[in-house]
């Protein structure tokens, strides 16, 4: 079993809230080829990381996890560049673990 999780940018490039309905698609298309999602959209998280010039960058980020027998990495790949497209990123995180259900 694979733990999926997709960090999704809560504000754009320009610091305005991402459009709802980018992330009830994300949601969907989710829910339909997995069947389960879970999605921490409370709180979000504070991504930070540092820029070649030495720059502290910062992002909040919400989090949509969902579980999965096989890892298709092809289709992941794929999935991962159509974010990127669609919240307008450079690079989204799309990170897989193995997990063992109890």
């Amino acid at each position: 079993m694979h733990l999926v999780q997709i960090l999704l940018p809560a504000f754009g490039n320009d610091g305005t809230p991402m459009p709802r309905e980018r992330f009830d698609r994300t949601r969907q298309e989710l829910l339909d080829r997995f069947g389960g999602l879970t999605a921490y959209t409370r709180a979000p998280a504070s991504g930070l990381w540092q820029e070649e010039d030495g720059r502290t960058m910062r992002d909040d980020v919400l989090v949509y996890e969902v579980m999965s027998e096989d890892l298709d990495r092809a289709w992941w790949a794929d999935y991962r560049a159509a974010l990127e497209r669609r919240f307008e990123q450079i690079e989204l995180v799309v990170r897989a673990q193995q997990v063992e259900r109890l």
